[in-house]
């Protein structure tokens, strides 16, 4: 799954432009390397997001493509 997908699906980030916005700024990266949008993002993988002066490391647990609100929590485990 695109990376930009999955942070929307998994409601880390709001909307896909802004996971979008973030990717090109240099703020998201997977297992240590900065990514882009378009990065396939596997189960195991750890993402990196930085927030302002926050900074949020999450472990991806399942990439299923659609997912209900109350089960988006699911998919990643926070580190």
């Amino acid at each position: 799954m695109r990376l930009d997908k999955y942070l929307k699906v998994s409601r880390l980030i709001k909307r896909r432009t802004v996971a979008n916005e973030a990717c090109d700024a240099g703020r998201i990266s997977i297992n240590g390397k900065i990514a882009k949008a378009s990065a396939e993002v596997k189960i195991g993988d750890v993402i990196n997001i930085k927030f302002g002066n926050k900074e949020m490391n999450v472990k991806v647990l399942a990439t299923d493509n659609v997912i209900k609100k109350e089960d988006a929590d699911n998919m990643y485990e926070c580190l």
